[in-house]
């Protein structure tokens, strides 16, 4: 149950998410989930979108580097503790987390967790038998319905 995010390596220069997100929208592409790592001259967008088919075509024509990457999204309460519970199963498994970022959906009470293992199926077979909901990319895009 991987879902395929955006990586995109922007130079950090003024006016160069803008002119991503302009190009998304423009492509008619909702972006429902965003976080941009940097440094000092370049910087890494990771986003999640609805059509990621149509968001790379989209951006390649406009001269931007774009690769896909497997994430595990997962839902969680949102409320104090379900975080660390959440990543219990992780801990318990001896994984490393790459890296990790968050969004509210629009509908239910639930925090959206979206994460980068080491080792992508053995971080899904940690949930099995949790309660933690692990999302399908079908799942994601239907949270922004």
């Amino acid at each position: 149950m991987k879902v395929k995010q955006l990586s995109i390596f922007v130079e950090n220069q003024p006016g160069r998410l803008a002119q991503l997100a302009k190009t998304l929208g423009d492509a008619g592409i909702n972006i429902m989930a965003m976080t941009i790592a940097e440094t000092r001259e370049f910087g890494v967008v990771r986003m999640i979108v609805a059509d990621i088919d149509k968001a790379i075509a989209a951006l390649k024509s406009g001269g931007v580097t774009v690769t896909t990457t497997d994430i595990l999204a997962i839902e969680v309460d949102d409320k104090p503790g379900a975080l660390g519970k959440a990543l219990d199963a992780f801990v318990k498994k001896d994984l490393n987390i790459e890296y990790m970022y968050a969004f509210v959906a629009k509908r239910g009470t639930g925090a959206i967790l979206v994460f980068r293992f080491d080792d992508m199926d053995k971080a899904i077979a940690a949930l099995k038998g949790s309660e933690v909901k692990v999302l399908t990319f079908e799942e994601v895009v239907a949270l922004q319905k």
